[in-house]
């Protein structure tokens, strides 16, 4: 007998995170480049990048809307209760972050880094600390990816959120100034959080929770739409619970 040994070579395994830290660095390069580029911008070309960037975000806001009519979804909760559920999360979010006043520690939180970084106070930097931190936190894409990451089966999507991190920082930078960097910290620390969740405990959500989940990030990015357009300005740090709610909720409707 002929024993024929056959080389392959350990597989290279990332560190866990890597997807995360990747994020992180794209979000402040992004911003750096929009600061740099923005202080040789005219107020009035800054005012409609941010415009745009309001309009981009219904864009974001209608993809993220999307599984409110996807078969998963809908097959997975009772009749009549698609909507409901959705707005049972946002009633209860809402709630307890208004009791908690989520909203005003954040921008408390954004004051207290404006001082540390010495920015202006007539400056952008909360406007831009608090938009920026909701917009890259909010979507699938954060979630999903970190716990993939936390789970060893690839950083693929939270390379494609970088990559779509990496212009939105770079444009709101241009306008909202240095907070859209500082917005990497509550990012970091979000996926990270999901990043821990998925190396411990793995696959930890079903499909249609992901979809509610996604749907009520979907409301509150035209909350961040509507304030970027000078049309509306809304709590949307009150409704960050909501989005823990979501998947609980919608467990329970499914269970009925």
């Amino acid at each position: 007998n002929v024993i024929i040994y056959v080389y392959r070579p350990y597989p290279y395994r990332m560190f866990v995170g890597l997807g995360t830290l990747i994020n992180i660095t794209t979000i402040i390069g992004g911003a750096a480049i929009g600061v740099l580029v923005g202080t040789r911008m005219l107020a009035r070309t800054r005012l409609l990048i941010t415009e745009v960037l309001g309009l981009i975000t219904i864009l974001g806001a209608v993809s993220a809307l999307a599984p409110m009519w996807s078969d998963r979804y809908i097959n997975s909760i009772p009749k009549g209760w698609t909507l409901l559920a959705i707005l049972g999360s946002l009633l209860i979010g809402g709630g307890i972050g208004s009791a908690l006043s989520l909203e005003s520690k954040l921008e408390g939180l954004g004051e207290k880094l404006r001082v540390k970084f010495g920015a202006k106070k007539e400056s952008t930097f909360i406007e831009g600390f608090v938009s920026a931190s909701l917009l890259f936190a909010i979507g699938p894409l954060a979630i999903l990816g970190s716990i993939s990451d936390g789970m060893s089966t690839g950083i693929d999507q939270l390379l494609l959120k970088s990559s779509l991190d990496f212009f939105a920082a770079m444009a709101f930078a241009t306008s909202l100034g240095w907070g859209v960097a500082v917005s990497a910290l509550p990012v970091g620390i979000y996926q990270g959080v999901w990043t821990v969740i998925g190396f411990g405990l793995g696959e930890i959500l079903e499909g249609y929770q992901i979809d509610a989940m996604t749907v009520v990030g979907g409301i509150m990015l035209i909350c961040i739409a509507l304030k970027l357009l000078n049309i509306k300005s809304v709590a949307v740090g009150n409704l960050l619970p909501a989005l823990a709610i979501a998947p609980i909720f919608a467990l329970l409707v499914h269970s009925i």
